[in-house]
């Protein structure tokens, strides 16, 4: 573990003065790297958990025979201690993995795989330390808790224009054709870490990156001959620091306070350039970075013994300028992290069967860079001002239904279903090649199983259906080209957790 630990230091320390090629390697090595160490340690842990149920099996430990509560409290008490090496790593490969793509615009559709495969619904529901990313206060009666989950996502986009260029003086036509990008398979790693204070209150720590903009077409889309490809990435990770409480019999409040980094670059934009307010800061330069803070607030209650409900807000993050793309993105480089909020509930009244439905919205409308329409504002105002072109995307309404049963014992299985009205008009077609966001319906499925009493593994499943919006080109002459996004992924997520 300490080698592992010191060579993953090793590339740290130079990852900022390697060139592009060099970076990718050093990525690479750094994913086998992590997942050896996260290989190492689940099974130290399993292991550990094996001798544990040998000692249980025979009655010869002296743990069992002599343990006193206040031995239990100073194992806790030091397993942040003993154990942050691990969160380090795995907290590290998490922000070398994030880059993010379009489901609910650019959110996840759930955050922690029991969600996840609830389609995301579940604010209602205490299920796993990771639930801290959707609400706060489902720490409160969670216990101690650590998960950590991997999905390898796999994102389908193209563009399909159809129609000759018109060749007329100032229209901006595109070659006919579809296009599809590469770069279709990802790793996403979260984590979450809870701790119990007392009876009443809980600490934890959650780790996760959005879900919406990446794109790398193999081709010339804009004509841009200083590069050989087209396309954007915008990487996202969010450390939360959580603090719940109980507030009564069966209700409690949760804040999250909220670190946002940002990493975005775009290349293929040169043709852009006479439309910038500063060209040089557009397209093809290196990576630019953004930090901001946030806080999420979060309730959860039941009443009436089988209803619960669970409600979350979170502020709009303001987050500093892209400097390297201040001639891009609208206010000289802004892109904040627009509020959202999601209200649920759920309910256990059928033996055996747990249903949650959330409603969610996010405010895409509070951002510019991200709501601002291609026209007319490409035309009345450049690319960077404050009311510079944007993506065009509206606010998104997304309905979340969950299904769990636990009829079989140890196991957990789960399904689900979410649909949200996808952002993009059809007037915002051409900017929106590099952010395809158009998915709107995911179905998703998932299992869990109690290995022991305090470990359990998990498994699902998420396909979000194909869907294609078709508009005009705004700059080509009228009825001359359309420009068709379309897009479709599909996600399989694994997880481990442990209670201590």
């Amino acid at each position: 573990m300490v080698k592992i630990i010191l060579k993953i230091k090793g590339i740290s320390k130079n990852y900022f003065f390697r060139n592009r090629t060099q970076i990718k390697r050093i990525k690479t090595d750094f994913h086998r790297l992590a997942f050896e160490v996260i290989r190492d340690a689940l099974k130290f842990i399993l292991d550990k958990q094996y001798k544990q149920n040998e000692c249980e099996k025979y009655a010869s430990c002296s743990m069992r025979e002599n343990t006193k509560q206040s031995q239990i409290n100073s194992q806790r008490g030091s397993f942040m201690k003993n154990h942050f090496k691990l969160i380090l790593v795995l907290g590290l490969f998490i922000f070398m993995s994030q880059s993010i793509f379009a489901t609910d615009g650019y959110f996840r559709h759930g955050y922690g795989i029991k969600y996840s495969a609830l389609a995301g619904a579940g604010s209602a529901l205490s299920l796993s330390s990771i639930g801290a990313a959707t609400n706060p206060a489902s720490l409160a009666t969670l216990g101690n808790r650590f998960d950590f989950d991997l999905a390898i996502f796999s994102p389908a986009r193209q563009f399909t224009v159809t129609g000759n260029p018109s060749g007329f003086p100032g229209t901006f036509g595109m070659m006919p054709g579809t296009v599809e990008s590469e770069s279709n398979y990802f790793p996403m790693p979260t984590l979450g870490a809870s701790y119990q204070l007392n009876n009443d209150m809980v600490i934890g720590l959650v780790l996760y990156g959005n879900g919406g903009m990446n794109t790398d077409y193999p081709k010339q889309i804009f004509g841009d001959p200083t590069s050989p490809g087209t396309g954007v990435n915008l990487e996202q990770l969010f450390t939360g620091l959580t603090y719940a409480v109980k507030v009564g019999e069966n209700q409690s409040l949760g804040v999250t306070g909220l670190f946002g980094f940002q990493r975005f670059s775009a290349k293929g934009l040169v043709a852009f350039s006479m439309f910038s307010s500063d060209a040089k800061s557009l397209t093809g330069n290196r990576v630019s970075t953004s930090t901001g803070f946030g806080v999420r607030l979060g309730y959860q209650g039941t009443f009436a013994k089988h209803l619960m409900v669970g409600a979350s807000y979170q502020t709009k993050m303001s987050m500093s300028e892209f400097d390297g793309y201040k001639g891009l993105f609208a206010e000289k480089g802004d892109f904040d992290v627009p509020a959202n909020w999601v209200v649920g509930v759920a309910t256990d009244v059928v033996k055996d069967f747990t249903f949650a439905l959330d409603v969610q919205q996010i405010l895409y409308s509070g951002v510019k860079s991200i709501s601002n329409p291609m026209m007319p504002n490409m035309m009345i105002a450049s690319l960077g001002a404050d009311n510079g072109a944007g993506f065009g995307w509206k606010d998104m309404t997304i309905v979340k239904f969950g299904v769990m049963y636990t009829g079989v014992q140890d196991w957990t299985f789960m399904g689900g279903f979410s649909y949200g009205k996808q952002p993009i008009g059809e007037t915002e077609v051409m900017f929106n090649i590099l952010a395809p966001g158009v998915i709107e319906s995911h179905i998703t499925f998932g299992v869990s199983k109690m290995v022991t009493k305090t470990n359990e593994l998990n498994l699902a499943f998420m396909y979000a259906l194909p869907k294609e919006v078709t508009g005009a080109n705004p700059l080509e002459a009228p009825g001359r080209q359309t420009i068709g996004l379309k897009m479709s992924q599909w996600q399989l997520e694994v997880g481990y957790a442990f209670s201590f």
